[in-house]
């Protein structure tokens, strides 16, 4: 396990390499898919650390928290989809059905989600789990 501290917003695109690397190092999925699951508190920065991937990855589109709309879409600069899911408000494991996970999860797209234990049973078992905690005012990265 690999441990990274977050002591200031200019750590990011270090910290954002570091788990693409980890996440290169992860076979695909059928379909070339790639799923990284965020773990932490509210507030503990995992919309964040998001979207410094995503910035490393070459998104231009307006990253932001999906809380509402449940998934964003994205484009990398390699012209390959990222999907990026908030599942805070997803009651009963029926709603992820009902909106169609498995064409996300098994598609030819990075996946990033937030809040994976609302979901936990329907995670690939090769799912990079990522897990961000606030201690003594510094965030720390394990993964």
């Amino acid at each position: 396990m690999t441990q990274i501290n977050i002591n200031t917003l200019s750590d990011l695109p270090s910290i954002s390499k570091q788990l693409i690397q980890a996440f290169g190092d992860k076979p695909a999925r059928p379909g070339g898919v790639k799923i990284i699951a965020f773990s932490g508190e509210m507030g503990a920065g995992k919309t964040t650390l998001i979207k410094a991937i995503c910035e490393e990855l070459g998104v231009k589109q307006t990253i932001s928290s999906p809380t509402f709309s449940i998934v964003n879409e994205y484009l990398s600069s390699a012209g390959k989809k990222i999907y990026h899911f908030d599942f805070y408000r997803i009651n009963k494991i029926s709603e992820a059905y009902d909106m169609g996970y498995e064409e996300y999860f098994y598609s030819d797209a990075y996946c990033f989600i937030e809040w994976p234990e609302k979901i936990a049973e329907l995670l690939p078992e090769d799912v990079l789990k990522v897990n961000i905690s606030v201690k003594d005012g510094v965030r720390v990265v394990e993964f």
